[in-house]
């Protein structure tokens, strides 16, 4: 086989090129599989994906949509979702709550998240885990919303995003404090929780009680005190054990013709309560943000307590 000079130049240019493009390949491949980093979670080391465009955090869409993200799919109770979050999850579909594993596999995620161990259904961990890298937060990292928040920002590569929210987030709660300051000054609130028929009051630091009380300086009442500290099991309580509860103004939620408010409102321990007395109650249908912990959340109960106090 003669081979000319030209010949010659050609194929040892086109095998130049195949080098350089080569080694490009082989550079992108290395930086995509350097940015996916091993990471402590609350089970041990996991590799967390690099840049995941499928998320499934069940009861954590707050957080994603915070920082950007929209989940693969959207935790929910029958066909019960966080109804405050629907502007931007309207066509997200639907996950039960308890995460069955066909649902899990039908979602087809990269990326699965837990915000603690209790939240998986016993035995499912590793079941989840052949699906997709499974995440579960630690019990320190979810103490508090911002905590959390952070922590996931730093996961998915947007600590500016997480930072920006929570500056965002106190700003709009500083400038809400002033208003309820000045329309209520020291007057005390409580929440109550009217469903299936029976009743849970908020103690001071369950869901949109840290609103209330630390965010918007609203005075708790002693019988919210007393409470004591949330436990992980929220109880229900008697109806006859509102007797004693002291507020000023009550925030109810319940959802339309629930079965309990009728049994309250025609109760005489209902109507010695010093808010209910004062015209000074306050319903809502909804409960999705009242009973979550996140940015979004609490920023729309701001909005429903400034509605309610200051109208």
């Amino acid at each position: 086989m003669v081979i000319n000079k030209k010949s010659l130049f050609m194929f040892l240019s086109l095998a130049c090129l195949m080098l350089v493009l080569g080694a490009c390949s082989s550079n992108n491949s290395s930086e995509e599989t350097s940015s996916a980093k091993t990471v402590t979670d609350a089970v041990g080391e996991m590799e967390f994906p690099a840049n995941p465009e499928k998320v499934l955090a069940p009861n954590m869409e707050d957080y994603l949509v915070t920082l950007g993200i929209t989940p693969v799919a959207q935790w929910s109770i029958g066909t019960s979702v966080h109804t405050y979050l629907q502007d931007e999850l309207k066509d997200v579909p639907l996950i039960s709550w308890d995460m069955p594993i066909e649902d899990v596999i039908e979602a087809e995620p990269d990326l699965i998240m837990f915000e603690s161990e209790a939240a998986i259904q016993e035995g499912m961990y590793e079941e989840y885990k052949k699906v997709a890298p499974t995440y579960v937060f630690k019990p320190e990292d979810t103490e508090d919303w911002k905590t959390q928040l952070t922590v996931m920002g730093k996961l998915f590569g947007k600590e500016d995003a997480a930072k920006t929210a929570i500056e965002e987030y106190e700003q709009k709660a500083k400038d809400a404090k002033i208003q309820v300051k000045e329309a209520i000054g020291d007057e005390s609130a409580a929440l109550i929780w009217v469903t299936g028929g029976q009743f849970f009051v908020f103690e001071g630091d369950r869901y949109a009680s840290n609103v209330l009380y630390k965010d918007l300086g609203i005075t708790m009442p002693t019988y919210i005190k007393d409470l004591g500290k949330s436990q992980d099991v929220w109880q229900a309580i008697a109806l006859e054990a509102l007797a004693d509860l002291d507020a000023d103004h009550l925030f109810i939620m319940a959802a339309e013709n629930e079965e309990g408010i009728e049994t309250l409102e025609n109760s005489s321990v209902y109507k010695s309560i010093p808010a209910v007395k004062k015209d000074q109650v306050y319903f809502f249908e909804d409960s999705s943000n009242w009973t979550i912990n996140a940015k979004m959340a609490n920023e729309a109960t701001i909005d429903l307590v400034l509605e309610s106090l200051t109208k």
